[in-house]
């Protein structure tokens, strides 16, 4: 169709309600994921810190394969490989609970974990060691001590690093339209489709993405500001 005119889709309430519907998608696979992954980067950064040879070279093997891999080729591996390894009444199950959102998260979640669990081993190396000792000296034990001591600042001196791997994991939730699910820009190939506007359709799709990774930097950027305004001066 000629002409520039963004209108002819906005203006129509089942586009409008499309692109909603996207954005609480690509936001409900982004928040699963990344709860998934920061959770299970603190686990593995525990078991890497602790004294075995065994651990350490599980959790590296683990970091090395999802740093490695093409995100794309894990959600295609989870979505199509793991899940014909189920019985029937779980995957006829997953079915019936948007399946694709599900293993979406999941391959998304682990893939990111590996990059977090990187970002907290670096901000924990920043830790001064007097805290660990500090912390021993304190009665705690070793899930204590990187609880409520050593945890915290790591995250604090891993700050800028976790942004910009949340932002990238964001962006990468893109991804999941591979697998079918309905997330922003599975739904902008749709309007496009239906419009025949590619250039309106992919415009809004572009400007989407942009207002929610800005947002996404600008609260990184707050945050940052406020552990520098919480530190103490030396």
């Amino acid at each position: 169709m000629s002409g520039f005119d963004v209108m002819a889709i906005l203006s129509k309430p089942e586009f409008a309600w499309l692109l909603v519907h996207g954005v609480q998608m690509t936001l409900v696979v982004f928040a699963g994921s990344w709860l998934l992954a920061m959770s299970l980067a603190a686990v593995l950064l525990g078991v890497r810190m602790l004294p075995s040879r065994v651990a350490e070279g599980g959790v590296a093997a683990y970091i090395s394969y999802h740093r490695n891999v093409p995100t794309l080729v894990q959600l295609m591996f989870w979505y199509f490989g793991i899940a014909s390894l189920l019985p029937p009444d779980v995957q006829f199950s997953l079915a019936d609970h948007n399946s694709e959102a599900v293993f979406a998260i999941i391959a998304l979640g682990l893939c990111q974990a590996a990059y977090f669990s990187e970002d907290l081993r670096s901000g924990l190396r920043a830790v001064p060691k007097g805290q660990w000792e500090a912390s021993r000296a304190l009665g705690h034990s070793y899930i204590g001590a990187m609880r409520w001591v050593l945890m915290p600042q790591a995250v604090r001196n891993a700050g800028p690093a976790i942004v910009n791997h949340t932002v990238s994991l964001f962006k990468n939730s893109s991804l999941a339209m591979a697998i079918g699910v309905s997330e922003l820009l599975h739904v902008v190939k749709e309007i496009e489709s239906r419009t025949f506007r590619a250039f309106e359709a992919y415009l809004l799709g572009t400007l989407i993405y942009l207002a929610c990774t800005l947002l996404l930097m600008a609260f990184g950027a707050w945050l940052e500001r406020r552990n520098r305004a919480m530190r103490p001066v030396a």
